[in-house]
């Protein structure tokens, strides 16, 4: 066999074995790095958005609308009351850092779930508790944990725990209103407290059973 011929043989077997091991590798890590989505509705999105953003181990969270039957349905739509939609956040999280359970504890924190239809001064149906499961597992998850948050209210918790259909993503503006806007009134009177509410909730040493 030609020398030639058998060192560019050679060189094309380290090649390829170099190119399966970056592939191996990187799908490792797409295996690794995998998230998971969560979507929840607890009042005005903007004010659950700003909480769920601080929780550890959150990637990302979207403003938007579900739970109705408008397709594409606008802010200005949802407002109206008549699209069934309600505000929601879906939250991007990362499972090996924190759980879904964990962030059902984070939602119950974040705003009064035995309200019916309205959280503080915003009413209306667009303004219901919701969790929006995409499995079995989450609605299982979901119950089990509405069950024992009950225990910390004297009143009933009027929470849906329904299948999420379709997230419609909010407007532009909608998305990190609170850190795009720290000084407006509704951040100031009523976002703000709550964040430094939760953040000194973050700050506390985690009990040792």
């Amino acid at each position: 066999m030609n020398l030639r011929f058998c060192t560019y043989l050679c060189l094309g077997l380290l090649l390829c074995r170099g190119s399966a091991g970056l592939a191996q590798t990187k799908d490792m890590n797409n295996a690794t790095n995998k998230t998971e989505l969560a979507t929840f509705g607890g009042g005005c999105f903007w004010c659950t958005e700003a909480i769920f953003q601080m929780v550890p181990g959150v990637k990302s969270v979207a403003s938007g609308f579900a739970g109705g039957t408008k397709e594409n349905p606008t802010y200005k739509e949802v407002c109206t009351g008549t699209t069934g939609h309600a505000e929601v956040i879906q939250v991007e999280y990362d499972p090996k850092v924190v759980s879904y359970e964990k962030l059902l504890e984070t939602f119950w924190e974040a705003h009064d779930p035995t309200t019916l239809n309205r959280q503080g001064a915003d009413t209306g149906t667009q303004y219901r508790s919701i969790i929006l499961y995409s499995n079995d597992a989450q609605k299982t998850a979901a119950e089990k944990s509405k069950a024992e948050a009950q225990k910390q209210f004297s009143k009933p918790i009027v929470t849906e725990i329904v299948p999420l259909k379709k997230f419609y993503k909010a407007e532009d503006y909608h998305q990190d209103y609170y850190r795009n806007n720290p000084h407006a009134g509704y951040c100031q009177v009523v976002i703000r407290p709550k964040v430094e509410k939760f953040e000194k909730k973050l700050k506390e040493p985690v009990a040792q059973h």
